[in-house]
């Protein structure tokens, strides 16, 4: 079998290819709940590092669908699972992380912008700000593509063969994602020149270090392997801290 083929019969391959549709779809449907967020919030569309953050984060979700696609279909249709037997705790959370975090601190910038509420910001610091966004959001890339079962809820995946995965960023904390995620997360205000967004970009932050300790538990009390793994890696997102 090719790398990337989807493993099964005709009906598991078509269920694969119809998570990949879902999973664009929901992709194309979140950048323009971004757009929206920052721009109606705004009140005004002249926002260059608006408009430089939207192409950001489109390019770089491009880039996941030319790299994922290819070599783990079967992890994005994962990903455009929803609920399923996902943890309770975790719906919660999922929701907070992924969703109504970011859209937050999106609408609170785009009030920013429109009424003045922060200092300006200089212009080097938005685009410094918006790498260091770039560099997390690659961070959590190479942990997906290191990583077939970096679903988008926390679950076992035993009908998908769940394995402890010890390559890439993972050799160096169990949680990389979540690490990338957090750069991101706090990069964002500072790209788009927004201090008062700090406060739900802070409160995701804070969020995902909740869903991480949680995620680590049930890893270690449910998945094979885990407790070895965390004794050879022993910080959960950064090294020599935590």
């Amino acid at each position: 079998m090719k790398a990337g083929t989807p493993a099964g019969g005709p009906e598991q391959r078509s269920g694969t290819r119809r998570g990949i549709v879902r999973w664009l779809f929901q992709i194309g449907v979140f950048i323009l709940i971004l757009a929206a967020s920052l721009f109606l919030s705004a009140g005004r569309l002249d926002w260059a590092m608006g408009w430089g953050y939207v192409g950001t984060f489109v390019a770089l979700q491009g880039l996941n669908a030319l790299v994922l696609i290819p070599t783990s279909p079967d992890l994005v249709a994962e990903r455009a699972r929803r609920g399923g037997k996902a943890k309770g705790w975790d719906r919660l959370l999922a929701a907070l992380v992924a969703f109504y975090g970011p859209v937050s601190t999106w609408v609170v910038a785009g009030l920013d912008l429109r009424f003045g509420w922060s200092p300006k910001v200089p212009l080097a610091l938005e685009i410094a700000a918006l790498a260091v966004a770039v560099l997390g959001a690659l961070l959590t890339l190479w942990a997906m593509a290191s990583n077939r079962f970096f679903s988008g809820v926390v679950r076992i995946q035993a009908d998908r063969g769940h394995a402890v995965v010890s390559a890439g960023p993972y050799r160096i904390v169990r949680h990389p994602g979540y690490l990338g995620g957090m750069a991101f997360d706090l990069a964002t205000p500072l790209a788009l020149g927004s201090l008062w967004s700090f406060v739900p970009a802070a409160l995701t932050v804070c969020a995902i270090a909740v869903r991480t300790a949680l995620e680590d538990r049930t890893l270690h009390d449910e998945l094979d392997g885990y407790r070895a793994y965390a004794r050879r890696v022993r910080h959960r997102l950064l090294p020599g801290v935590w």
